[in-house]
């Protein structure tokens, strides 16, 4: 039986005129179960590969191995697909012109699916919307998938299509997919990707050699196996007149919600978040209240809930206290504190090396210190261990770095794609 829980970490101490109530709600699940198997509705998997020119045979034959190694993890009965992509879409299996756009996994739609996989070729360019059109396309196509998800590898820049038709194409399979991107190599672009993996809710990762890929894709194929909670909404009530400041994941990495907020009612807004296997995740919730209170009122700031459909599996209450006492008020969260530093880290990386691409070696040096002094202070090893090979870290607690001459592009990559990953407090 699937199970939810909540926690709040919070100073619920208000000085005097403050109206900003910030606090870290923890959410975790046990006993999700498999897709398709616990929620209403089946499961539905795409394969989407680039086979563009610039894959060549080797790149091509890596992602062969790969497509295979996820589809050996697909659960028997999940409906799934197989999509190459180029400066077009094109359906691999099930085979175009038939009745439908996906099939369900058994033995011999597994055998069918991997000779498919045997006749990609490199060919054309690279239009990564068309693909994600036709992944939304194919998961409408079967009405009972209700939980569907994506694999997209590529190898290069979105060169086949302006920015505006991709947004377009993103737009309208936003909803029926959750995509998590993988670029192979060092001539894709880590913004344009994380780009497609935040409108779509998935992930962004770098797969240094095509080696790697079929390791990598077993991996993110599993865990979506594992995600037996189709999809759940973080609802956030505030009282009359307060305004939610933002709503953001903020581990296991750092993703704004905000955005995503639609209307419940008057005082609720929910929060798409995506599908859920045996797991915890933060989330940064800050509100502001419409005035003061005197000295000694308590107010209820916020009420978080996790949804699964339209129950409510479980809650936090976000409280406020206002007091004249400055040892109580002036205390500062360390939950809250932690990852307000782990967001900032995020954005000092990835300002740091867009600087650094201009040639604004100030700013980046500025930026990247800052980043190396929040790693430190936040016990993230793994963002400290890829800075150093960016910049030499001399000072750790100041911040003070020099910027190394000859940086392996690869490496630039990481930290970029890295940066979002978040570290949990340290107990």
């Amino acid at each position: 039986m699937t199970e939810f829980s909540a926690a709040v970490y919070q100073n619920e101490y208000l000085a005097g005129g403050s109206t900003d109530v910030h606090a870290i709600v923890t959410v975790e699940c046990r006993g999700a179960g498999q897709a398709g198997q616990t929620s209403a509705g089946d499961a539905g998997e795409i394969v989407i590969v680039d086979t563009s020119a610039s894959m060549g045979w080797p790149g091509v034959r890596a992602a062969q191995a790969a497509a295979a190694a996820a589809l050996d993890q697909v659960i028997d009965g999940t409906w799934f697909s197989l999509i190459a992509g180029t400066h077009q879409a094109r359906l691999v299996f099930p085979f175009d012109g038939g009745p439908m756009g996906m099939a369900q996994m058994s033995p011999q739609t597994r055998s069918l699916a991997r000779q498919a996989i045997g006749y990609l070729a490199p060919d054309g360019g690279t239009a990564m919307g068309t693909w994600l059109e036709l992944a939304a396309r194919v998961v409408q196509s079967v009405p009972s998938v209700t939980q569907a998800h994506a694999i997209l590898l590529t190898d290069g820049k979105n060169q086949h299509e302006t920015p505006a038709e991709l947004d377009q194409r993103m737009a309208r399979a936003a909803g029926h997919i959750q995509v998590d991107c993988r670029g192979v190599g060092s001539s894709w672009e880590v913004g344009e990707l994380r780009r497609i993996a935040q409108t779509l809710m998935g992930s962004v990762d770098l797969i240094p050699r095509p080696d790697q890929m079929a390791a990598e894709f077993a991996t993110l194929m599993r865990q979506a196996m594992s995600r037996g909670v189709a999809s759940a909404d973080l609802r956030v009530w505030v009282p009359q007149g307060a305004q939610v400041l933002f709503v953001r994941q903020v581990a296991p990495s750092v993703e704004d919600l905000s955005a995503r907020r639609r209307e419940v009612n008057a005082l609720t807004g929910a929060y798409p978040t995506g599908s859920w296997g045996d797991e915890s995740r933060d989330y940064h919730v800050a509100v502001r209240l419409p005035a003061s209170r005197a000295v000694g009122q308590e107010q209820l700031a916020a009420r978080v809930q996790l949804a699964v459909g339209d129950q409510v599996v479980t809650q936090g209450l976000v409280k406020a206290l206002w007091s004249d006492d400055s040892s109580l008020t002036a205390r500062i969260n360390p939950e809250v504190a932690h990852y307000t530093g782990q967001t900032e880290l995020a954005e000092a990386i990835q300002d740091g090396l867009a600087a650094r691409a201009a040639g604004d070696d100030r700013t980046a040096t500025a930026k990247l210190g800052r980043a190396a002094q929040l790693a430190a202070e936040t016990g993230n090893e793994e963002v400290t261990s890829k800075l150093r090979k960016v910049v030499d870290i001399e000072e750790p607690a100041t911040g003070k770095v020099r910027l190394r001459k000859n940086v392996d592009k690869l490496d630039e990559m990481a930290l970029d794609t890295t940066s979002t990953k978040t570290s949990r407090v340290r107990k």
